[in-house]
């Protein structure tokens, strides 16, 4: 979960990783969903605090310690999946 978690934001950027993302990525997005909006899973997540950490604390990786705007990908997860469907 918590590769997933960070995956568009730090990953796709920062380790290159940029062929698929979660976005694209239909049936991947909406398990993330599901699982980012359980009781308290939400609380657990500081998107700022994870980029702050990756971006900054590797400088071989991002001499200057740049971070990334991002897609807001927070945002998204908190968008209603429908998981429900699957089992029908």
């Amino acid at each position: 979960l918590v590769p997933l978690l960070r995956f568009d934001e730090v990953y796709v950027v920062y380790f290159k990783t940029n062929t698929r993302t979660v976005t694209s990525s239909p049936n991947i997005l909406n398990y993330l969903r599901e699982i980012y909006q359980m009781p308290r899973v939400k609380d657990t997540v500081n998107m700022e605090q994870i980029k702050m950490h990756y971006y900054a604390s590797h400088p071989n990786l991002n001499r200057w310690s740049i971070i990334p705007k991002g897609p807001n990908f927070v945002k998204l997860l908190e968008m209603p999946h429908d998981r429900e469907s699957i089992n029908k």
